[in-house]
């Protein structure tokens, strides 16, 4: 969960933004609150897209530096060389996403694993545990770049804009998305008040400087 609070310059207010990240668009509730902000994890990558294993290429199954082709609803494990390669394993962990560490900024897209357990599988070299590959396209687009407007992590450079009913989305800086910019994040500090007295939104980016200082753009 990601929080965000916005705040006028030095107002006596303040709205509290709990953001639930289910897809590349960040989406938050929000509600009025004079507390401090919350603390927060990063986003992930709510479509849980599948992966399938292809028999004799690498011993771990998508393991980091190892790429896959990209499908409607199944990745499949390619050597990077082949021309369906479409992306590469950036970071590789097991277990669930919510449960492990963040996949690295610039990230454009998270790859559940479900585990394996091939049946006749004497020595267990076809097992394949549940975890989660932090995947980046071997070329552009790369929503997972600050600005772009997607991807699962928020990062400085990010933009977002009010989706009503107390709600902001992750969208592109450059308008080129479904909806305009109305928040940029300019800075990412230890505290809040270490942010500039321009700020008008407070971020929390759940990293080891976990909150985001926006200001309208």
């Amino acid at each position: 969960m990601l929080v965000c609070t916005a705040a006028p310059p030095r107002a006596a207010w303040r709205t509290v933004c709990a953001l639930l990240l289910v897809s590349a668009a960040a989406l938050t509730g929000c509600q009025k609150s004079g507390g401090s902000g919350p603390t927060a994890s990063g986003r992930i990558d709510g479509t849980a897209p599948a992966a399938s294993r292809t028999a004799g290429i690498g011993a771990v199954f998508l393991a980091v530096d190892e790429c896959s082709s990209r499908g409607r609803e199944t990745f499949t494990e390619v050597p990077c060389t082949s021309e369906r390669a479409a992306a590469r394993v950036v970071a590789r962990h097991d277990g669930e996403v919510k449960e492990g560490p963040k996949c690295p900024a610039r990230t454009d897209f998270v790859l559940h694993i479900s585990e394996s357990r091939p049946a006749g599988d004497e020595d267990g070299d076809g097992e394949v545990p549940q975890g989660y590959a932090c995947m980046r396209n071997l070329e552009p687009p790369h929503p997972g770049d600050p600005g772009r407007g997607g991807g699962p992590r928020t990062l400085v450079g990010d933009c977002v804009y009010g989706a009503g009913h107390g709600q902001v989305r992750e969208t592109a800086c450059d308008g080129s998305g479904k909806r305009d910019p109305e928040y940029r994040i300019t800075r990412a500090v230890a505290e809040r008040d270490m942010c500039p007295s321009a700020t008008q939104l407070y971020v929390s980016l759940g990293s080891e400087r976990p909150v985001g200082c926006a200001v309208r753009i």
